[in-house]
């Protein structure tokens, strides 16, 4: 499984993508977002699903690109051209993938802004070629495992929030999967992209570089929950000193 984010907030995007790949009994680490910038602009492309479908539309999409006299200059036309690629996959392989038991399953998420964009974008593209734009309202998406990292996300993202706020939410969201999911694990990379800018700036995260925040973050739940208040347990509370009054008669007698 994967654990790709895609965050769309005001000040720009944050994209954060673990490296692990399990095929069979084999664990390797690779690349799961791959970043695009020149005078055109600048974007990243994020994929979950068959590492095979992936490399070759990424392959198809930069050779198309090498070979294009005009590069778009809206992002939603670059991302028409990415699903172009992924649905040349699809006619090629998908086929012989269904045969041999595998689901032609590539989820895509594209983030930037190009030269002809007012603003920045965010793009779900799904294995069928077709997209939709991630909005305001629910400012981000997981592809790949994305249930134990979503509670956190919807919680507390809003679009209105930072990039360094969501950058620490995204991690967090990470950190809640990593711990839950077995296929989900450290190197992380991440990208940012500042609003306007035109530059997508890169880091890659090892498990020691995140250690301390991890502890903290399962500290401050652990103290939280003993912080909650308690007034709504105290009937059943009761009903259990009872039972546990009556049995230590019993036990005397």
């Amino acid at each position: 499984m994967t654990f790709c984010l895609g965050i769309n907030v005001e000040e720009g995007l944050v994209g954060i993508a673990d490296t692990r790949i399990t095929s069979g009994n084999e664990i390797i680490t690779a690349r799961k977002v791959t970043a695009y910038q020149n005078g055109f602009g600048a974007f990243f492309v994020m994929t979950s699903g068959l590492r095979s479908v992936r490399d070759k539309m990424i392959t198809y999409f930069e050779e198309r690109m090498d070979t294009m006299e005009t590069s778009p200059d809206k992002l939603y036309k670059m991302v028409n051209l990415l699903a172009e690629e992924l649905r040349r996959v699809a006619e090629e392989d998908k086929d012989y993938l269904c045969n041999a038991g595998l689901n032609f399953n590539l989820h895509t998420l594209v983030g930037g802004q190009l030269k002809g964009d007012s603003d920045h974008k965010l793009y779900l593209i799904y294995p069928e070629g077709n997209w939709v734009e991630i909005g305001q309202g629910t400012p981000y998406h997981i592809i790949g495992e994305g249930g134990y990292g979503k509670p956190v996300l919807d919680r507390t993202l809003k679009h209105s929030d930072t990039l360094h706020f969501a950058l620490k939410v995204g991690c967090l969201a990470f950190d809640s999967t990593r711990i839950s999911a077995s296929d989900v694990n450290f190197p992380i990379d991440v990208v940012l992209y500042s609003r306007h800018s035109h530059e997508i700036v890169e880091q890659r995260y090892e498990a020691g570089d995140l250690a301390d925040i991890s502890q903290w973050w399962q500290n401050l739940l652990r103290q939280g929950v003993n912080d909650l208040p308690s007034e709504w347990i105290e009937n059943i509370a009761a009903k259990l000193k009872r039972v546990r009054r009556r049995m230590g008669k019993e036990n005397t007698d």
